[in-house]
C-alpha cells in the first residue's frame, strides 16, 4: 500500500528519529534527564513537542545530543556487526567501544521564503550537526582494532543534523543560549558511558568529540576557541601559534 495514513507515517518516523530505542548512561549524565523517549524539543525553552504541534515562533529545534548519538548508532548496528567480523573478533564483545565525532556548526545563508506579498525579510540560519568519524574497539590480543570507518566524511549522507537555528552565526547571545545546553550535555557525555543494545547484546561506547567542522568565522565558544586573534591557528586542530611556529608541518 503506497498511501499510509499520516498517523501509521508519523509512527514509522519516530522509529527513525532519535529518542525511539532505550539507552543507559554510567553514571547518568549530569543535569541531563535519565528519560530516553525525547524526540524533537525546543532550542531554547528545552521542552519536549511532536512535530505537529510546533509553535510559528519557535526559533530553534533539536534533538537532545545523547538520543541523537544512539539513534546514529542504531543506524549503524549492521557497520558495526560486519566490522567485528571482518576483523575476526567475538561478535559478543561487549567493548567498551571508542567513537570519534566530528562536530560542524555553520550558517545556513538566507532562508527567507521568497514567496507571499512584501519584501523578502532576510532570515539566516545555523545549522549544528555531528558525524561518526570511526569506531574502535579494544581486544586483549592486539589492542585497540578499528571496526568502522566513515569513507566519505564530508557527505551530508553521514552528517546528522542535530540543532536547526533561526539566527545569524554571529549573533552570538541567541548562539550561546540555543547551543550552551546542547555542550553541556556534551560535556557531561565526556565522563560517561553509554550502554546501548547492539546485535541482541548490551555493549558500552565512549566518545570523543572533535570540533572540526566549525568555519573560521563562526565564533568558537563551542569549543573554547575564539576567531580572529585566537591564540589556535588551525581551523582543523587544536594547534595554538605557538606550536604551530615551532613545527608548521606537524601542527
Amino acid at each position: 500500500q503506497i498511501f499510509q495514513p499520516l498517523h501509521a507515517l508519523r509512527n514509522a518516523e519516530k522509529a527513525l528519529l532519535p529518542g525511539y530505542h532505550p539507552f543507559e548512561w554510567k553514571p547518568p549524565l549530569k543535569n541531563v534527564s535519565t528519560s530516553t523517549d525525547v524526540g524533537i524539543i525546543d532550542g531554547l525553552s528545552g521542552l519536549n513537542r511532536s512535530v505537529d504541534e510546533y509553535p510559528v515562533e519557535a526559533i530553534s529545534k533539536r534533538f537532545r545530543y545523547d538520543a541523537a548519538l544512539v539513534s546514529a548508532l542504531k543506524d549503524l548496528e549492521e557497520n558495526i556487526l560486519e566490522g567485528l567480523k571482518s576483523k575476526d573478533l567475538e561478535e559478543y564483545l561487549s567493548g567498551p567501544f571508542t567513537v570519534v565525532i566530528k562536530e560542524s556548526c555553520d550558517g545556513m545563508g538566507d532562508v527567507s521564503e521568497k514567496h507571499g506579498c512584501g519584501p523578502a525579510v532576510p532570515e539566516k540560519a545555523v545549522r549544528f550537526s555531528f558525524t561518526i568519524m570511526n569506531i574502535s574497539v579494544t581486544n586483549s590480543k592486539n589492542g585497540s582494532v578499528r571496526i568502522f570507518e566513515e569513507a566519505k566524511p564530508n557527505s551530508e549522507l553521514c552528517c546528522k543534523p542535530m540543532c536547526l537555528m533561526l539566527a545569524d552565526e554571529s549573533d552570538h547571545e541567541t548562539l550561546t543560549a540555543i547551543l550552551g545546553p546542547l555542550i553541556a550535555e556534551r560535556e557531561s557525555m565526556k565522563c560517561s558511558e553509554l550502554l546501548l543494545e547492539i546485535g541482541g547484546i548490551r555493549r558500552s561506547f565512549k566518545f570523543i568529540f572533535r570540533g572540526t567542522g566549525y568555519d573560521e568565522k563562526l565564533v568558537r565558544e563551542v569549543e573554547g576557541l575564539e576567531a580572529s586573534g585566537s591564540v589556535y591557528i588551525c581551523t582543523l586542530c587544536d594547534a595554538t601559534r605557538l606550536e604551530a611556529s615551532q613545527n608548521l608541518v606537524f601542527h
